[in-house]
């Protein structure tokens, strides 16, 4: 039996005038609220919590990204059983070319929708195995033993040229006109340990908090909410979601 305690949040923020973030935790939908959670994991249940940063098409980033959590929740409970991680893989692969397309084909059939796209990320367990999913430049944090350790890797154009001159750009993502989008699988079982806290969250958190700040607010026992809360109180410049799970 796993057992982990999850609190979530998303936020509007100091300046945007709509969130177009939101969190997906097991079968809960979070935008411009909270969200707080026990689960009790067996090797037969599946479980998945997600956040997705929408952007684009006349600021309706909002649907991307509620699109693609919906979309994701439904596949991800559909999935076949008996997997293993290069099924996963496959699988996921097919999921991605069906969400892209059908982002792109609201943009085709209705103006305000063009152009938009959302990043994700996401945390996975299926059979006993947990897994990493990545698209974009939302994150997947470790916080173990007072440190804290980025565990996915920013889909940006500042990640690929080694500077922060370029922080907004992303180089990858779903819908947003990536016509060669590709997601990020990694089983990441092993390195689950008790004790353990992961957090995954926009870039409105980041971009507001550093790491060293991030630290402190953690081992200071910071919920989700605590979290979005401190990007606010920072400035807010954009909307700001995270979930954080405590092992």
């Amino acid at each position: 039996m796993i057992t982990i305690h999850i609190t979530s949040a998303s936020k509007v923020g100091c300046v945007r005038s709509q969130n177009e973030d939101m969190v997906l935790v097991g079968n809960h939908f979070v935008r411009n609220d909270g969200f707080k959670t026990r689960v009790d994991l067996t090797n037969s249940d599946r479980y998945l919590v997600a956040v997705a940063d929408g952007m684009g098409g006349h600021n309706r980033g909002d649907v991307a990204s509620s699109d693609a959590l919906h979309n994701l929740q439904f596949f991800f409970h559909d999935l076949p059983t008996g997997l293993n991680p290069g099924g996963i893989n496959e699988m996921m692969v097919g999921w991605l070319d069906s969400i892209n397309n059908i982002v792109a084909s609201k943009g085709r059939s209705d103006e305000q929708y063009k152009g938009m796209g959302t990043t994700l990320v996401g945390l996975a367990f299926y059979e006993g195995e947990f897994y990493s999913l990545n698209c974009g430049d939302s994150r997947l944090y470790r916080f173990r033993d007072g440190e804290l350790t980025q565990l996915t890797s920013d889909h940006s154009l500042s990640n690929m040229l080694g500077s922060s001159q370029h922080s907004n750009i992303i180089t990858n993502c779903i819908g947003g006109g990536c016509s060669t989008s590709f997601i990020d699988i990694v089983k990441i079982t092993a390195d689950v340990k008790a004790g353990d806290v992961y957090m995954l969250c926009s870039d409105g958190l980041t971009d507001m908090l550093p790491d060293h700040i991030l630290t402190t607010l953690l081992t200071n026992g910071s919920d989700a909410n605590n979290l979005c809360d401190a990007a606010v109180a920072a400035g807010g410049l954009d909307n700001v979601s995270c979930c954080v799970l405590q092992f």
